[in-house]
């Protein structure tokens, strides 16, 4: 398998990863929010549940940028496809 096979091999499974992680922060979490409202404060008119789903999963997003990028890094440093200029 050449070099760049093994790259694409392994950008494409990071790329599932994320997007499966994307997947579940953004439709599936919501899925299950309805159930678990149990209380009655409702902050700007939502419920609470909704609230906290809606803040943790936008921070889980930005986390999930800065992984991914990380991650593809190390990737690409691996197999010698890095965008870091030498200073010399």
């Amino acid at each position: 398998m050449s070099k760049q096979a093994q790259h694409w091999e392994k950008t494409r499974n990071l790329l599932w990863v994320t997007l499966a992680i994307w997947f579940v922060f953004s439709i599936g979490i919501f899925l299950f929010g309805a159930e678990m409202n149990e209380s009655n404060f409702r902050p700007f008119g939502y419920p609470l549940t909704y609230w906290f789903t809606c803040q943790g999963s936008l921070g889980i997003f930005v986390i999930l940028i800065f992984w991914f990028a990380n991650r593809q890094e190390k990737i690409d440093e691996e197999f010698g496809f890095t965008e870091q200029e030498d200073d010399q």
